[in-house]
């Protein structure tokens, strides 16, 4: 059988095929959204109607390889990762996925695993590689059958909440940059209480928000989990600000650093490598049927949590395998910040100092000057990641780090107590990430490990995007080259 086939006959598949038909028929929705993630954290796909759910489930949709890629062409008119001459894809939707919109009952989502055409010379029905999403779960499960332990992630999602002007351009922050103030957090309740709102109607478990130090600048989160269900928590999380957006005339904001002089939006992720735990159904109880099916609102619970300290030696130090994986990471560090910083505006977060973004190769405690700390007994926090990022990639490039780390027994060394920049100043030697995009792809294109977790096609669109995307950036002129160089001679 083929990688597709595999697929569509997974075990217990077909029955939920058959359950989405009865919350199809019980909500009355009449349109799917079939979608999957490009390169760069894009969601795509298409719309099909519900009447022919039955039909897509088992044979998919085409859609043309490029689309993983955005469909955009390169500074020289070449498009990125396939050309026209490239056949289609096959998009076969992931029934667990599926969910009804609050903001259009009519409508329902599914994410979509992508595969090779059927009629391929090469790989027929094969995995196709440019599938980020198809991917992060492939790469999930090796590290659970090598290892015995799956990864739980939660992420941190700053984004800015701006105002639109006239001509649709932002016009600045909707409201003051100061952080933690109730009193701005509440001029943002309109549109942030209805982001909750729809977030929990498609299973994100919201625990806590707040005003963060920049204009317009909120931070909400949801519950930890899964890391596959996390990306694609994230990823729908995104299309809600979006949506709110469009309905309330601001813009939802996912840009790492609209302004300078205040902070960047950041997207730090905890992890921690666990054995065991069930999945239990969340925000469930005050309903009778839930909007869509069980895994938008399952999550694992319990089992051991293998970054935890053991007290009787060190109360704050991680367990074995704990400093094994943040050894892979700090060794990582450097391929890393190319996915966690994947745009040329990420290194303004890095550039503008004074605003806690991590630029050295070390990890500490609860020392956010450092690109790793331990955030809470048990989990760690890596910082080198921004709003930006596509969380099916970083996540799979974790993984690969901690795969290292653990096989090879890595030494992170001590953590760092002091400020980072005392402790340089005091003599420690410490590596600095890059501090652009061209020098992440360089350290990219160096690491073996990162790279594995963008197999084959995967890196080819990568490193063509994102190459294109700072070749594009480096001939083009700016106003700074303007006011800086316009009369400087004679």
């Amino acid at each position: 059988m083929t990688d597709l086939e595999q697929h569509v006959e997974a075990p217990g598949r077909a029955e939920l095929v058959k359950q989405v038909r009865a919350k199809i028929d019980e909500l009355g929705i009449t349109y799917v959204y079939f979608q999957f993630i490009s390169v760069t954290g894009r969601i795509v796909g298409k719309g099909i109607p519900a009447d022919h759910w039955e039909t897509v489930a088992q044979k998919g949709f085409q859609l043309v390889y490029g689309s993983t890629a955005n469909l955009f062409v390169d500074r020289h008119g070449d498009y990125i990762g396939y050309g026209p001459e490239a056949s289609e894809l096959v998009g076969i939707p992931d029934p667990e996925t599926f969910v009804q919109l609050p903001w259009d009952k009519r409508i329902a989502r599914v994410y979509c695993t992508c595969f090779r055409n059927r009629e391929e010379a090469v790989n027929p029905g094969g995995h196709l590689t440019s599938d980020c999403r198809g991917n992060l779960r492939i790469h999930h499960k090796e590290f659970e059958k090598d290892h015995g332990m799956h990864m739980r992630l939660g992420t941190e999602p700053e984004m800015m909440w701006l105002k639109k002007g006239e001509d649709g351009m932002p016009d600045g922050g909707f409201s003051k940059p100061n952080c933690y103030h109730i009193d701005q957090f509440e001029s943002l309740r309109p549109a942030f209480m209805k982001v909750i709102e729809y977030s929990a109607a498609m299973g994100l478990d919201m625990i806590q928000g707040d005003h963060e130090d920049a204009p317009g600048q909120l931070e909400l989160n949801w519950m930890y989990d899964d890391c596959l269900r996390n990306a694609d928590r994230l990823t729908t999380y995104r299309q809600i600000c979006a949506q709110v957006a469009r309905e309330m005339n601001l813009i939802a904001c996912f840009m790492t650093k609209p302004f300078m002089g205040v902070s960047a939006s950041g997207c730090h992720h905890n992890m921690s490598l666990w054995t065991g735990g069930e999945d239990h159904l969340v925000n469930t109880a005050h309903v009778d049927s839930l909007p869509g099916m069980d895994g938008n609102y399952s999550y694992r619970k319990g089992g051991e949590n293998h970054f935890m300290p053991d007290p009787s030696i060190d109360a704050r130090k991680p367990g074995p395998i704990g400093l094994q994986s943040i050894g892979g990471v700090i060794k990582h560090l450097g391929a890393l910040t190319s996915i966690g910083s994947s745009t040329v505006n990420s290194y303004r977060r890095l550039w503008d100092t004074g605003f806690w973004a991590p630029v050295f190769a070390d990890w500490g405690y609860q020392n956010r000057t450092c690109a790793l700390r331990i955030s809470a007994p048990g989990r760690f926090e890596y910082r080198s990641v921004d709003s930006m990022v596509n969380p099916y990639l970083m996540s799979s490039a974790l993984l690969k780090a901690f795969d290292d780390g653990i096989r090879n027994d890595l030494d992170p060394g001590e953590a760092e107590e002091r400020n980072i920049y005392d402790a340089i100043d005091a003599g420690k030697q410490v590596k600095k990430l890059p501090m652009s995009l061209g020098e992440a792809l360089v350290e990219l294109e160096a690491d073996d490990v990162v790279k594995s977790a963008m197999p084959d096609e995967m890196y080819r669109v990568f490193e063509h995007y994102k190459r294109d995307e700072w070749e594009k950036f480096n001939h083009t002129v700016t106003d700074w080259d303007m006011e800086t160089y316009w009369d400087c001679l004679p």
